[in-house]
């Protein structure tokens, strides 16, 4: 699976920016997708995520200002980032768990940077 994200950039705060991040290769086992963020000198947590299914899970930091969406092909997601924060900045990361054969597999994109400044 490769995960390709697009979007990012600086913005201030209180602005929006979208992200979004596109599957191809060997989708078909996937078993969720959303984002994960790395903030300077922290580790990277999770940020908001879609199962199969279309179960929505938000971290409570963007609860009520993110919003995750996916496209009816299934194979792209997109993050729509609203009301932004000084600390939404950080390297963001698109993830793909899949399964196949039993076994769980997570895929990461190449990250893209959120810059939140005045």
């Amino acid at each position: 699976v490769k995960l390709v994200e697009s979007g990012g950039g600086l913005v201030q705060p209180g602005g929006s920016l979208r992200l979004s991040c596109a599957a191809s290769g060997s989708t078909f086992g996937i078993k969720a997708m959303g984002w994960w963020r790395q903030a300077p000198g922290k580790e990277r947590e999770p940020v908001a995520s879609i199962t199969e299914g279309g179960s929505l899970k938000y971290s409570d930091s963007v609860k009520g200002r993110f919003i995750l969406s996916r496209s009816s092909a299934k194979n792209t997601v997109n993050l729509q980032m609203n009301s932004l924060k000084v600390e939404d900045t950080g390297v963001y990361y698109c993830n793909a768990l899949q399964s196949s054969f039993g076994d769980d597999f997570n895929y990461w994109g190449r990250g893209t940077q959120v810059t939140v400044s005045s």
